[in-house]
């Protein structure tokens, strides 16, 4: 080889991004990045534990005394659209076994109550809220069911009765992912001992699996909605089951893509009760933990609960419009922004503002490379730091001292190949 061609070589080597040949970065799926991009859902729980005052189900409430009968899921999507929430979970089967849908897998369910003369369906009815609203749909369908004696992950306490229960539930998944529209999120509490891959791929292609063999999303670790800084999206798999991996198993250099979804509660409960209304999160509460779940790259599911009228009360309506509200207010439009590659991005407005937030995203569809980054402001004329920190992904939100400056720039002082920056805001100091 010539002379030159050698040094040609050795500076197109010096050029390349740091990821390795036959190791790229891991990637969403473009299931995955939809749900990045949805952010904000709403968790909706309602069960015989809502005429309990419990948590869990006692088992002693009567089919007989399940009769919301204000139920309005055209209600309960204003409430998420008010919020800020692009999607909704909802439970259509919690661990006590009973089915809010018309399933032939059981008795125990909403056919056998007198709601709507045992004709009543609210996945259905959900269904085409969601269809009419433009609100995207998911379901919880737990694998624990204390009705037919099963637990956690749907192992039964009778190992010579786990062959017919995994029967039941295939057909009660079947049922829910197979009559009632597409789903864009299946939840399966506390995995799954078994495999259902087969169903999820062909009936719900296009959602992201929370838990069990086929996880595409993991939960956080926690019920408070908060993830931990910094929050990488990819793990190293083989390090633990699948479907068990949590925020803490988070890895810059995994090789798998599994984002972190923050679950928590407006109240302190799943479920409503009567004792409880004295808990609702303030707006503040909510917006800390938006931006430690969203503004760390997570999405975050946000439970607001119906009552035993079906109906959310009024005082969970209120508080969820006015947090969605401040969303908009603290984080819907920046006074500028732009976006590009490599490791310096620089904003200058017309004439220098006070400022006291950023917001990074990165391209995650070509993986999540920043590793360390720092963000500047040009003030008399000295750029002086004001945040910094690890991880970006898909979205990171930075509070900082109202400063006003003539120039903010975003420095990335260590990344896996060229940093790949899909916006970078400011937004002008709250009064």
């Amino acid at each position: 080889m010539k002379k030159t061609a050698i040094i040609a070589a050795a500076l197109l080597s010096l050029q390349m991004p740091a990821i390795a040949w036959g190791q790229p970065a891991p990637t969403p799926s473009p299931a995955q990045a939809t749900w990045h991009d949805l952010e904000l859902g709403m968790f909706i729980h309602i069960a015989p534990q809502t005429w309990q005052n419990s948590e869990t189900d006692k088992g002693d409430t009567p089919l007989s005394a399940i009769n919301p009968e204000r139920l309005d899921t055209d209600q309960w999507v204003r409430v998420a659209k008010s919020m800020g929430a692009k999607y909704i979970v909802f439970v259509a089967k919690h661990e006590g076994g009973f089915c809010w849908w018309q399933t032939a897998t059981t008795d125990w369910s909403v056919k056998h109550t007198p709601w709507r003369g045992g004709k009543g369906d609210v996945l259905a009815d959900l269904s085409k809220s969601c269809a009419n609203a433009g609100m995207k749909l998911g379901v919880y369908i737990s694998p624990q069911d204390r009705h037919h004696l099963v637990g956690v992950g749907g192992k039964a306490d009778d190992a010579a009765k786990q062959p017919d229960y995994e029967r039941l539930f295939r057909q009660q998944l079947t049922e829910v992912l197979g009559n009632y529209g597409p789903m864009m999120e299946v939840w399966f509490d506390g995995s799954l001992v078994f495999d259902v891959g087969d169903i999820t791929r062909k009936l719900a292609p296009d959602a992201v699996i929370f838990q069990g063999p086929q996880a595409s999303i993991r939960w956080v670790g926690n019920e408070l909605g908060v993830a931990p800084y910094p929050a990488w999206n990819t793990v190293k798999s083989g390090l633990k089951k699948w479907g068990d991996y949590t925020a803490d198993d988070g890895d810059p250099e995994g090789d798998r893509w599994l984002p972190n979804e923050c679950d928590a509660r407006i109240r302190d409960s799943w479920f409503w009760n009567t004792r409880n209304e004295a808990s609702l999160k303030s707006v503040d509460a909510l917006m800390k933990m938006y931006e430690q779940s969203v503004g760390r790259g997570a999405v975050l599911l946000l439970n607001v609960t119906p009552d035993t009228t079906g109906l959310m009360p009024e005082a969970d309506v209120a508080r969820a419009a006015a947090f969605g509200a401040a969303i908009e207010s603290q984080w819907g439009t920046p006074v500028s922004d732009t976006r590009g590659e490599g490791e310096e991005l620089t904003i200058q407005p017309s004439a220098p503002l006070k400022i006291d937030r950023v917001m990074i995203r990165e391209d995650i569809a070509q993986g999540e490379r920043i590793r360390e980054y720092v963000i500047e402001v040009l003030v008399a004329g000295e750029w002086k730091p004001v945040a910094g920190g690890k991880s970006v992904g898909h979205c990171r939100m930075e509070r900082f001292t109202p400063v006003e400056a003539s120039s903010v720039r975003l420095k990335v002082l260590a990344s896996k190949g060229t940093p790949q920056i899909r916006s970078f805001a400011i937004y002008r100091a709250r009064p």
